[in-house]
Order: structure tokens, then sequence, then C-alpha cells
């Protein structure tokens, strides 16, 4: 399948462009271990598939309003 093509029926069938839903996964994700574990922000990076902390927190705070660190103190 065309790249492009894949992309049309992705966000047709989910209302996001793939990245967009990757990037809102990873942060539901990213919130379930922040609210239950005492994993660093920087292990959470790394596992939920960024490769530095300084992109993982700017699409974080995009998506949640908050830095990882302001909804850590939260719970």
């Amino acid at each position: 399948m065309n790249p492009r093509t894949f992309q049309r029926r992705f966000k047709k069938a989910t209302g996001d462009s793939p990245l967009v839903y990757l990037q809102r996964f990873r942060v539901e994700m990213s919130k379930r271990m922040l609210e239950k574990g005492n994993r660093s922000i920087e292990e959470i990076t790394f596992q939920i598939g960024y490769e530095n902390s300084s992109s993982f927190r700017k699409v974080f705070k995009k998506y949640s309003g908050l830095s990882p660190a302001e909804y850590r103190k939260k719970f």
C-alpha cells in the first residue's frame, strides 16, 4: 500500500494522522507510568519510545497541558 493511501485511510478510521495517534498513545501510556510507578521521567521517556526527554516533555505538555513533573505531582 502506498504510504499516502495508508495515511488517508488511517486518518479516516481514527480521526488522527498516524503520528498524532502514536503521540497520544505514548502520552497516555506515560500518564499511567507517572501515576503508578516510581520510574524517573528519563526512564519513562525511553520506555515509551522517545530518544530524548526534551521531545517527550514537549509532546506530553502539548496533549496534557502539563509537564510530566507537574502531572506526577497531581498523584
